[in-house]
């Protein structure tokens, strides 16, 4: 199945910061995207429910791995569109 992604203005801030400062996790972060938009599923995606954030309108939120076990690792949180296959990108992060 096949998503379009959809940025709020804290992840194309981040996204912008990347690829000025940080290429390399700029490239992880665009690899990543490009795997949620053809496959939520994927392993290294590690991709599951954020219980402690909610949406806009009450949506669950999900967080999807950059990296895993590296200090700093960046995570991706998103949830479900209104429309069909759609993910609403809501912030790019390095997990604490």
């Amino acid at each position: 199945m096949n998503f379009r992604l959809e940025f709020q203005p804290e992840a194309i801030e981040m996204l912008e910061w990347l690829e000025q400062f940080d290429a390399k996790k700029h490239k992880k972060v665009l690899k990543t995207l490009g795997l949620m938009e053809t496959n939520l599923k994927h392993q290294s995606l590690k991709t599951h429910k954020y219980n402690s954030l909610k949406g806009i309108n009450g949506e669950d939120v999900f967080e999807a791995y950059v990296e895993n076990k590296t200090p700093g690792a960046y995570r991706i949180f998103w949830h479900y569109g209104m429309e069909r296959n759609v993910l609403i990108i809501l912030s790019i992060l390095p997990h604490p």
